[in-house]
């Protein structure tokens, strides 16, 4: 299965793209970064397709005060935002979500009560890509599964 991430292939430049967005406290983001990164990447190759070598997070450490959450909540509390383009099945969805839970606790001991995922979709003539409409690129995927 191919691209649920936004992967995105422009067939004249080559541009692949997913936009992952990993917010938490500061200190545990530092000490977590690869391995989640890696978890988080890998589900996206496995799941969806996405090439090995294109990787897009964006890890935005907040201080505790800055990062408010209930007390059911450990300080390694953590929120996923996966932007994509619209038009994915919902089991397509879920099972991109079911992965990043499985993968973030095996591999970096994250329990699922520490982790939300929320994905945005968003349509294709919303983004902008090197300079051009996303509704204006050629893709090599299917973005309906």
């Amino acid at each position: 299965m191919r691209g649920i991430i936004g992967r995105i292939i422009d067939t004249a430049t080559g541009v692949h793209m997913a936009q992952v967005k990993i917010y938490g406290r500061r200190a545990h983001l530092a000490e977590a970064r690869e391995a989640m990164s890696d978890a988080i990447h890998g589900c996206a190759v496995a799941v969806l397709g996405l090439p090995q070598e294109k990787r897009f997070h964006r890890f935005i450490g907040l201080d505790p005060e800055d990062f408010v959450h209930p007390a059911d909540r450990s300080e390694r509390y953590t929120v996923i935002e996966v932007s994509m383009f619209e038009g994915r099945t919902t089991d397509t969805r879920k099972r991109l979500i079911r992965e990043l839970f499985t993968q973030l606790e095996t591999r970096c001991g994250l329990s699922p009560q520490d982790v939300e995922i929320t994905i945005f979709e968003t349509p294709r003539h919303n983004w902008g890509i090197r300079g051009r409409c996303g509704d204006e690129l050629e893709l090599s995927y299917d973005v309906s599964r």
